[in-house]
């Protein structure tokens, strides 16, 4: 039986467990899929989103890895990158390796974290799919991670696990899945928006990448303005700004809060 210090760490309402091999050795024959589901099981562990496992890195300040609740590794997580900023925190600017490629990220105030986001890719505008027995538009757009994006009017009244579902396994997104943002339009720099998230295979309270993919296609689609969008989620408000040049999207940022809840030590086995 070993010990392993933890962090609790909140990114915009998206939980996560952060686990800092540079500090803290995990033994070699440890499987982090099997720890990040018993880390994340909210009944029985500490309950999370994901698993956050921070590495060195001789191309970047340090390496991110983001295992889901479910142990399925994700190429990249908006928030979760936000809180392992935070986390590192000796430097104000730092180069994050992931599955995903190298990011940027600045600290821009108390709790305050903006990243400078990978340019989306593979948009597909318009796709008309059949859920549970009925047509619906989607947009598909990759911000790291697969992203569907569906415009609906009363958000609060969506049932976001059931269609979610339907639409994260649908056959045409094999076979990644994609996750699943149902999005709302308030005014011009403003949006809703709720998250199915895949590998957590629920709904959660944020999603970076997800806002990121909701806000360009709502730009893409809506015409809001480009200065900066502000995406409101269950867990809070996070900014994304970017440049539109035709129709490509560059110079994509993420921004908001993220914050430290608490400290801690788990057995292992």
């Amino acid at each position: 039986m070993s010990r392993l210090k933890f962090t609790k760490m909140v990114g915009a309402g998206n939980d996560f467990v952060v686990i800092d091999t540079r500090l803290s050795v995990i033994g070699v024959r440890l499987s982090l899929p099997k720890l990040a589901c018993a880390l994340c099981e909210r009944k029985t562990g500490v309950g999370a989103d994901g698993a956050l496992v921070l590495e060195k890195s001789k191309k970047a300040d340090f390496k991110m890895r983001i295992f889901n609740a479910d142990g399925s590794e994700a190429e990249m997580c908006g928030n979760g990158l936000r809180c392992a900023v935070l986390h590192a925190g000796k430097k104000r600017k730092v180069k994050i390796e992931t599955m995903a490629g190298m990011y940027e990220a600045e600290i821009t105030g108390k709790n305050r974290v903006r990243i400078k986001m990978a340019g989306p890719k593979d948009l597909k505008k318009d796709l008309c799919i059949i859920v549970n027995g009925r047509a619906i538009k989607v947009n598909y757009i990759d911000t790291g991670v697969p992203h569907a994006v569906i415009f609906v009017e009363g958000l609060d009244k969506i049932d976001v696990d059931n269609i979610g579902r339907g639409i994260r396994y649908h056959d045409e997104f094999k076979p990644r899945g994609t996750n699943v943002d149902f999005v709302e339009i308030i005014d011009d720099t403003s949006i809703r928006m709720r998250t199915y998230e895949r590998g957590v295979e629920g709904e959660t309270l944020a999603c970076g990448t997800g806002a990121v993919a909701s806000a360009i296609i709502s730009v893409i689609g809506y015409r809001l303005s480009v200065i900066g969008i502000n995406v409101h989620t269950k867990g809070g408000i996070l900014k994304v700004y970017f440049k539109k040049d035709g129709s490509k999207v560059k110079d994509v940022y993420l921004e908001g809060e993220a914050k430290i809840v608490y400290k801690g030590e788990v057995d292992y086995v």
